[in-house]
């Protein structure tokens, strides 16, 4: 009410007015950035260029550690496999008879010459044949 209708009105803090008017200017100053940040296409388009970056690398990265613990765990099954092959191959005695062997056809090498003729004549023979088919 006013002062003419006979209630006195209290007047208005200047100090809660001038608050109040700050407060507003700071509200209005946000909707504005806020407003103008919406219609900013290519500061958006580069913040999503930059998640989208962001993002793969951290899947790379994830990608890089799975295949890398995976080619661990392959490393140590093909070493553990080879190693007991190893030791089976071992067992058998089969190196001992491969040396063995080796040591019979260095202190008597005609057989492997024989087998070696052997093939080279069976080889010629081969050759001869198909020429005469043509």
């Amino acid at each position: 009410m006013s002062e003419r209708s006979g209630s006195p009105q209290a007047k208005p803090d200047v100090a809660a007015l001038r608050e109040e008017v700050a407060e507003t200017r700071a509200e209005l100053g946000d909707t504005v950035r806020a407003l103008a940040a919406k219609t900013d296409v290519k500061a958006r388009a580069k913040d999503q260029v930059e998640q989208t970056k962001q993002r793969v690398k951290t899947q790379a990265a994830e990608a890089t550690g799975a295949v890398r613990d995976a080619a661990q765990s392959a490393t140590e099954a093909v070493r553990d496999a080879t190693q007991s092959a190893t030791d089976r191959v071992r067992e058998s005695g089969a190196l001992d008879a491969a040396a063995d062997a080796g040591d019979r056809m260095r202190r008597n090498p005609i057989p492997v010459g024989a087998l070696l003729a052997g093939a080279a004549v069976l080889v010629g023979i081969i050759v001869v044949m198909r020429r005469r088919r043509r």
